[in-house]
């Protein structure tokens, strides 16, 4: 059996819906990572781990927050020690967002 697919007359619908995909996954990904840094922010009173969001801009999705003390947190100074958050959030879980890509461009 021999199938053709022939995508010229149809390149619009399927750059759509890659386009569509991707914003899914990224999306998707946005979500767990955030939800993976709230888990491990250190917390005192809770505004770290609050402000911790997620943004899809373009082709990639940006995990950050806005709370001025948060990058002494993730990388400690000279006189206190580092605890990451959002680096483990991302570099642990790996295999875990390539399979969220790799579904939301099958589905």
């Amino acid at each position: 059996m021999r199938f053709d697919l022939n995508i010229k007359n149809h390149s619009s619908e399927v750059s759509k819906a890659l386009e569509d995909a991707k914003e899914r996954a990224l999306e998707m990904i946005g979500l767990q990572v955030e939800g993976y840094a709230q888990l491990l922010a250190p917390v005192d009173t809770g505004r770290l781990r609050n402000s911790i969001t997620h943004v899809v801009n373009g082709d990639s999705v940006v995990i950050g927050t806005n709370v001025e003390y948060a990058v002494y947190q993730e990388f400690g100074t000279s006189k206190t020690e580092a605890h990451p958050y959002l680096k483990p959030a991302v570099m642990d879980h790996i295999n875990e967002y390539k399979s969220i890509a790799e579904r939301a461009i099958k589905s």
